[in-house]
């Protein structure tokens, strides 16, 4: 009996960190037991400090009801939101807040930059500066680009594990002494769109993670879908061209040759000597890291850069051609343009419609809606603290007795 109590309570948490605010007959509803014992257990939170009155909800005729939420320092998640030329660190409370600033720095991971104990070191010293005990960090969420299998917490791209474990969170965990979940970043933005952002009210939805590269997270039936192997969602590589550009991967012809920040900002420059007019100074986009470029470009646009908006609108359109696929194949009611590169996203909307027009069954298409993430950059830091939430496992502590221990 003690085991199904912690597990109730566990989920009372949780649907309180996802839906911030709940009365007691919802969260009856949402964990399945009686209005007696899910106010019982409420009221062990409420007197434990993990969860407090928020007050009454909004009136829709006759008694308002009570509303409780998590007290937002009950515990932390160290959310590490890898990219393939940066990585951040972020320490946030249980109501998505981030605790202090964001700790940034520049790696490469295609060149083999970035090694775990470089990130592991970081990940420590980040805790350290915070002054928060081990004991109040709920996990590590580790987000990452790749072929990343979440099960085997092992990334067949980037990141070797280091000899003697078995996956990147037996090693990181042996170091921080926390919990450790990882995922593919891609999947993580969708997740984080599906639980708190635009993905919220829909049952099936194409996430579309823009980027250095142009990743994806499908929700499906109002859940995260990954696959057989935890490896679906690889849209940067639908071999859509044939124009003999070798991808990251190693096959030519893919998405991301045409489409990703990448080809946009090696497009820049090769206009750019060519003598195209416009505010981007091609001997600086040649210092900038790879990220800061991409950057200069989407900013440029949003500004009303003509050759800017050109170069973006031509990815949105290549896109749009690899999401009208995505319509034939899944007949989704939502995509959203969300990542790093969401800014641009009111830019690439009306390519990627264009596109949608030219090569989608109008049938399939009508009804599926393209909208541009709120969450933008901090999706995958939001997605990543959210997969932590997830997965923990460790029962739900006394509240009190573990402040008289801190």
């Amino acid at each position: 009996m003690v085991g199904k109590h912690s597990v109730y309570r566990k989920k009372i948490v949780n649907h309180l960190y996802f839906s911030n605010a709940l009365s007691c007959a919802e969260l009856s509803d949402k964990i399945g037991k009686s209005l007696s014992l899910t106010t019982r257990m409420l009221n062990e939170l409420v007197e434990e400090g993990l969860v407090e009155e928020k007050g009454y909800a909004p009136s829709s005729g006759g008694r308002r009801p009570l509303t409780y939420s998590l007290r937002p320092d009950i515990m932390y998640i160290i959310s590490v939101a890898i990219d393939q030329f940066f990585t951040r660190i972020a320490i946030m409370d249980m109501h998505n807040n981030i605790i202090g600033k964001v700790e940034t720095w520049d790696i490469n991971l295609a060149a083999g930059s970035g090694t775990l104990q470089e990130i592991t070191g970081r990940i420590n010293e980040t805790i350290l500066a915070s002054g928060i005990d081990k004991s109040r960090i709920l996990g590590i969420g580790m987000s990452m680009p790749g072929f990343v299998d979440s099960r085997r917490s092992l990334n067949y791209s980037f990141l070797p594990v280091e000899p003697g474990f078995r996956s990147i969170s037996e090693f990181v965990e042996s170091k921080v002494g926390v919990p450790v979940f990882i995922d593919n970043d891609s999947s993580l933005v969708a997740l984080a769109e599906l639980r708190f952002g635009a993905a919220m009210k829909q049952r099936n939805v194409m996430v579309v993670n823009i980027g250095w590269g142009i990743g994806l997270g499908m929700v499906l039936n109002k859940e995260l879908f990954r696959g057989n192997e935890g490896l679906a969602g690889e849209f940067s590589h639908i071999p859509l061209f044939q124009n003999g550009k070798i991808c990251s991967c190693g096959k030519s012809g893919c998405l991301e040759t045409e489409a990703s920040l990448g080809a946009v900002v090696e497009k820049a420059k090769r206009g750019l000597m060519e003598g195209k007019t416009s505010v981007l100074d091609k001997e600086k986009l040649d210092t900038y890291l790879p990220d800061k470029a991409g950057t200069a470009i989407v900013s440029a646009a949003n500004k009303g850069d003509r050759f800017a908006v050109e170069l973006l609108s031509e990815a949105g359109y290549h896109i749009g051609r690899g999401i009208a696929i995505l319509i034939h194949l899944l007949n989704p009611g939502q995509i959203v343009l969300s990542g790093r590169g969401a800014p641009a996203g009111r830019i690439l909307q009306a390519p990627i419609q264009q596109a949608l027009n030219e090569h989608c069954i109008p049938r399939l298409s009508a009804n599926t809606e393209i909208t541009i993430s709120t969450l933008g950059g901090d999706a995958q830091l939001i997605g990543t603290a959210a997969l932590v939430v997830e997965k923990y496992e460790k029962p739900i502590f006394n509240q009190k007795k573990t402040r008289e221990t801190v």
